[in-house]
């Protein structure tokens, strides 16, 4: 059965050994044992089992051939139908991570099935190249890999139009062809989950370049030779689910990508040399509005947990008479029921396209996707204006095993729960909030899909809203200015 469990991704993983590097030091230890990945490794085994649950199995998986399971992200929607299932696959792993792990394996398997489903552009190149990428989509599928990857290139220069000066790449570049493949030299932004996944799957960035040496698509295992991993700080700062509930468990690692000389085999490219290619792919694949369908999907689920947290808080405060504090959460409220209203209409709208793959509409996903970007940091300024001063003093769960525990239980009770619970649910929430792990959370929302002033203008230039404007020329008896 090529679905995993949670045991055959740990047992992966561990057998990769990629170069991992952390604070100077190269991973050394199994990396589902090292304190920067452990938490959120365990909680990605922990989706793996979920798909196999009993109980969840014909809801999380389908079948390829007879008695051969794949997870559902990977499923081609050539329905309505098949696109409610993926989404109500992709809502149990979402809930399953409150929402907070951008990079469950659903996000880039369903990333990967929309490029495959529109293989047929690559021909333009090779006919190969085309194969490549639906062969490697049904390895992927029936091996059930998890993937990091990245269409960024390093912030050395952020124009419009990109040329490199220097002798040595910067922004990771084909240097040479082999007979064995290609090779490529430098580094790219931003690999979440980079190094606890089997694969690196690699498209170009956004910025537009004159040189085509930056213009490919690929995917290589994370242990290739010659691939490293730089790493950021860890936000985890201790496995306590009473401390630290969310970091302890949702911390994804962001990695810088180096690649020294890295040999890119043949069989694993999908195109090079061909910006044209790249462009059309993502204009005209389905990859856009099956990504956003399982983005806004998940920020949907994430919404709904802020809300149940801003809530609690409420409760345990004991201030929901107060006008401010309805105003505010009634805030969460419309922005919770406006992100559902939208994903729904993605879904009703939706129409199959060119190769047959059932597209949810793009405009409702766009504008859901713009307004989070905006909603997510004053959901999180919400959280910390109901729990105000309450999170200057935060005892640990070590305080409660402590002499001074009976001074705890005196002093930080609430109107609502005794002092372990209150604080409890206040270290949830300053977690979410204003630990590191909470303003990563902030950043990272506020330019999941890209820069959100780009995404705005993407929206503008591409909403249909000719008929509303010739709604208003007709109401005031208006010529159109340009006919003869």
């Amino acid at each position: 059965m090529p679905a995993i469990s949670g045991k055959e991704y740990i047992k992966r993983m561990n057998q990769m050994n990629p170069e991992i590097w952390i604070k100077g030091e190269r991973a050394a230890m199994p990396l589902s044992e090292h304190p920067a990945y452990s938490g959120a490794m365990k909680t990605k085994a922990g989706l793996y089992d979920l798909q196999l649950h009993p109980e969840k199995i014909e809801k999380m998986t389908f079948e390829t051939k007879p008695g051969h399971l794949a997870g559902l992200s990977y499923l081609r929607p050539e329905t309505k139908e098949d696109l409610a299932k993926r989404r109500e696959m992709m809502t149990e792993w979402a809930l399953a991570t409150c929402g907070m792990m951008g990079r469950t394996p659903d996000y880039m398997n369903t990333a990967l099935m929309s490029l495959a489903a529109s293989a047929d552009l690559l021909k333009d190149q090779d006919d190969e190249f085309a194969k490549n990428l639906v062969r490697f989509y049904e390895k992927a599928r029936d091996s059930d890999l998890s993937f990091t990857h990245s269409f960024m290139n390093p912030q050395t220069n952020r124009s419009s139009f990109y040329d490199e000066e220097t002798d040595k790449p910067i922004a990771a570049k084909i240097i040479k062809k082999t007979s064995e493949g290609l090779v490529i030299q430098g580094a790219r932004l931003l690999a979440t989950q980079g190094g606890m996944t089997d694969e690196v799957l690699i498209f170009p960035s956004a910025g537009k370049f004159t040189d085509e040496e930056y213009a490919y698509a690929f995917s290589i295992p994370s242990n290739t030779k010659g691939l490293s991993f730089i790493c950021r700080e860890s936000f985890h700062e201790g496995d306590s689910r009473f401390n630290y509930p969310l970091s302890s468990r949702f911390d994804e690692m962001d990695a810088l990508l180096v690649f020294n000389e890295v040999t890119v085999p043949w069989e694993r490219v999908f195109f090079y040399h061909r910006q044209d290619l790249a462009q059309k792919l993502f204009q005209q694949s389905c990859f856009i509005p099956q990504a956003l369908h399982q983005t806004v999907n998940r920020q949907l689920v994430k919404s709904q947990f802020l809300l149940g947290l801003s809530q609690l808080l409420v409760q345990t405060l004991n201030v929901s008479e107060y006008q401010h504090i309805q105003s505010k959460i009634s805030e969460v409220i419309i922005g919770v029921e406006s992100t559902q209203a939208m994903l729904e209409k993605a879904e009703n709208d939706a129409v199959q396209d060119n190769w047959g793959t059932m597209r949810p509409s793009t405009h409702p996903l766009y504008s859901a996707v713009c307004q989070f970007s905006s909603l997510y940091p004053r959901y999180i300024e919400i959280l910390q204006l109901i729990g105000a001063g309450g999170y200057m003093s935060l005892p640990g769960e070590e305080d409660f095993s402590s002499p001074v525990s009976d001074s705890l239980d005196d002093y930080l009770a609430s109107a609502a729960y005794d002092a372990r619970s209150r604080t409890k649910i206040f270290r949830l929430a300053w977690d979410t909030a204003m630990s590191s792990f909470g303003t990563r959370q902030t950043q990272y929302e506020r330019f999941f899909f890209g820069d959100p002033v780009r995404l705005s203008s993407n929206l503008y230039w591409n909403y249909p809203r000719e008929e509303y404007l010739s709604r208003v020329k007709q109401f005031l008896n208006l010529k159109d200015p340009f006919s003869m």
